[in-house]
């Protein structure tokens, strides 16, 4: 048994992925029941805010040891796939959430399709054809100094979007932090709500996704009321996310939302500084632990421009594709992006490599 704090919050961060499994039985760990392997953990031990210990463990230490071995079992345990209305969608390789605003002033693309929900709908089915397994429609921006949509406004975005989609047979996701703009479009045909607020902004948004028995992603952003903390105010920014995500899941459960639909999403860029960014995209594998799929929204963010000249949001896709396949590369399973074609692409190139290791000449041995 590991001599451990015994006070410490205990964290495990996998490390050290493996091509293969083969004639290595008792050495590596799944991750999470997807494409990679790996044959130890970073262990963290935190007491009073400060880590207290860091080291390399084996994945059979960690599944020995009392206090660690349901963490490993979380970090290990195949993702449940979830039912979305005519489609199932499964945890066993990364996919694809497929941005689709139907706002005037998102960072991004703004105004793009705005006031014609036909295009739009066309546009998402286009997206579904390359390969989205997702589609997350949006009628407020989330960017910083954005203005707060009425919600009447924002239904009458989203709703003859959802329609439409929702006639084509995709899965549809409701970008929103309001509960009736949720109602509204479940009942339109959604099938997921993707809450930047981790439906804490709207008092009557855990009841509706509890009631509604739908799938939720909980995003992680700077929200001093409710013990996020904004830039420039981490002492372990990875830590101090994780911790918090664990508290908006387990209130979540305690509200009746089923734990199998919970996706987690740390929330690049929102409130954090590009160190920040830098240290949870480099520890995405420690949000395993959570036990539920984890959401990479990094697509043309700041973080890109940040460290690419300041190139602009529509200049950002090499940058996004690094992210994006950095994220298949730590076991993210949903990747929310701009650039469908060009994301699918680098993920099934991504995949092939995955496949031909397994089965290359040395995993004989």
């Amino acid at each position: 048994m590991l001599d451990l704090p015994s006070a410490a919050r205990l964290y495990l961060r996998p490390i050290q992925f493996v091509d293969t499994p083969v004639g290595r039985d008792g050495e590596v760990a799944r991750l999470a029941g997807g494409l990679l392997w790996f044959s130890a953990y970073e262990l963290i031990a935190v007491e009073n805010g400060r880590r207290v210990l860091q080291r390399a463990i084996s994945v059979a230490e960690a599944e020995a040891d009392p206090r660690l071995g349901p963490i490993s079992a979380r970090i290990t345990a195949p993702r449940p796939p979830l039912t979305l209305g005519p489609r199932t969608l499964r945890f066993d390789q990364p996919q694809v959430m497929a941005i689709l605003n139907m706002t005037p002033d998102s960072f991004s693309d703004g105004g793009k399709h705005l006031g014609d929900p036909a295009a739009a709908a066309q546009s998402g089915v286009d997206m579904s054809i390359a390969g989205a397994a997702i589609l997350d429609v949006g009628g407020e921006s989330t960017r910083p100094g954005a203005e707060t949509v009425w919600e009447g406004d924002e239904i009458a975005r989203v709703v003859p979007v959802i329609e439409r989609l929702a006639a084509s047979g995709a899965a549809i996701s409701i970008d929103t932090r309001k509960a009736a703009v949720m109602e509204a479009a479940l009942a339109a045909g959604a099938h997921i709500v993707n809450d930047v607020s981790a439906l804490l902004y709207d008092d009557r948004a855990l009841e509706v996704v509890a009631r509604a028995g739908c799938p939720v992603v909980l995003m992680h952003a700077a929200d001093p009321k409710h013990g996020a903390k904004g830039k420039g105010a981490y002492t372990d920014v990875l830590v101090e996310v994780y911790d918090w995500l664990e508290a908006r899941v387990e209130a979540a459960v305690a509200a009746g939302v089923d734990r199998s639909r919970i996706v987690v999403d740390p929330g690049i860029g929102f409130g954090k500084t590009l160190a920040d960014n830098l240290a949870l995209m480099n520890g995405l594998a420690l949000f395993h632990g959570l036990g539920c799929p984890i959401l990479l929204g990094a697509s043309r963010k700041r973080i890109v421009g940040a460290l690419a000249n300041e190139a602009p949001a529509e200049q950002r896709l090499g940058g996004s594709l690094a992210l994006a396949l950095k994220g298949a590369a730590l076991g993210v399973q949903l990747l929310r992006v701009h650039d469908v074609f060009e994301s699918v692409q680098a993920l099934r190139v991504w995949r092939g490599m995955q496949d031909a290791a397994l089965t290359a000449p040395h995993a004989a041995v």
